[in-house]
């Protein structure tokens, strides 16, 4: 398969045109993959643009692909969002790769009661700008016409506002219903919002909180996954679920 890479805007270009990746895209393209003239690339602009073509010129600086044609993607709907909550090490960083690679169209942060790790002053910023940068390379990795869009973090308030009036489940090992049974209807087109607690699981009063705001709590089986695993692993069931895989 061909590598992909990734560019900021592609309007108006399609077959005959030459694109160019600059900066780190075109060091990664030209000192880390080693692409050479001749050899048959994709790119996109993680906004539906998805352009075929052959490297014209490779260098560090500067990587020239002239176009042979150009598809344009529908953005999914209904969009599926993963709400994550902030895990220590790097097993939020691991979720956010994972879910990008299975096609979430959203991720947000959570800033939940128990989780180790805290984004505060300075650290949102960072903490977000390096989620972006996962989610993007996982998402070039995957070949996905779209990227996910990286939202900014929320809190347990901000996120039961959130669930009033959308389809937001929430993952608890120890909810009655189970996931893969839960009527997820692919014609409507709000957002299916998965929401995964952080390594000490999510706290009795934030559960009160967000069922009361209307979320439904979920089981994904009979054991307990990391919280690396369960989002990837609920959006598997929903992709099948929208009929999706």
């Amino acid at each position: 398969m061909a590598l992909h890479f990734l560019i900021e805007d592609a309007a108006g270009s399609g077959p005959g045109d030459v694109v160019r990746l600059t900066g780190a895209e075109a060091h990664h393209a030209a000192a880390v993959r080693r692409v050479r003239v001749g050899e048959s690339v994709t790119v996109g602009d993680g906004r539906g643009a998805w352009l075929t073509g052959t490297i014209a010129a490779a260098s560090p600086k500067e990587v020239a692909v002239e176009i042979d044609s150009r598809t344009d993607t529908q953005a999914a709907s209904p969009r599926t969002v993963l709400v994550q909550a902030l895990a220590k090490g790097d097993r939020d960083e691991l979720a956010v790769q994972a879910a990008t690679e299975l096609g979430v169209d959203a991720i947000v942060p959570w800033q939940a009661a128990r989780s180790v790790s805290r984004w505060e002053g300075a650290k949102v910023a960072k903490g977000v700008a390096r989620w972006e940068s996962i989610a993007r390379e996982a998402a070039k990795q995957a070949h996905r016409p779209w990227l996910a869009d990286l939202e900014q973090p929320v809190t347990t308030r901000e996120l039961a506002v959130r669930a009033s009036g959308r389809r937001m489940l929430v993952l608890e090992p120890t909810a009655s219903v189970a996931l893969s049974r839960v009527v997820i209807d692919p014609t409507d087109t709000s957002d299916v919002i998965l929401v995964v607690g952080p390594e000490g699981g999510i706290s009795p009063e934030e559960l009160d909180a967000l069922q009361a705001a209307g979320a439904t709590l979920v089981r994904l089986g009979d054991t307990v996954l990391r919280t690396s695993t369960a989002g990837p692993a609920a959006l598997a069931v929903v992709n099948a679920t929208l009929g999706r895989w």
